[in-house]
């Protein structure tokens, strides 16, 4: 295993609110991204801020979706400072998690251009 995936993979937490298929999205989105910063000046460092702003999406999710505790989600998106707007209460996980991860790629081209 490479050092770089390390932090994702060995990460219980990343993926501690989420069922199975929401989990898999975002190790693959993560994994996609430090696969790019590899070569990247301080790829460790940026990988690690990653990592805790995907433990914050995988936090949102559970609590959006499966705890059903809308309230502390958007104290949690407020404090994390998400620009996504909140969902609709009855969303699905998995197209929640897509839709957010899609937001975070088109946010993070944005601030690179």
């Amino acid at each position: 295993m490479l050092p770089l995936f390390r932090p994702i993979l060995e990460d219980d937490a990343l993926t501690r609110h989420l069922g199975d298929a929401e989990a898999r999205i975002l190790v693959e989105w993560l994994v996609e991204r430090a696969e790019r910063l590899d070569a990247a000046p301080k790829a460790t460092e940026r990988v690690a801020a990653l990592c805790r702003r995907a433990r914050a999406i995988g936090l949102f999710v559970g609590l959006w979706c499966y705890r059903g505790e809308h309230g502390a989600a958007g104290q949690l998106a407020n404090a994390e400072r998400f620009s996504w707007p909140l969902p609709p209460v009855d969303v699905d996980p998995c197209a929640l998690m897509e839709r957010i991860l899609r937001s975070e790629e088109r946010a993070s081209i944005t601030a690179a251009a």
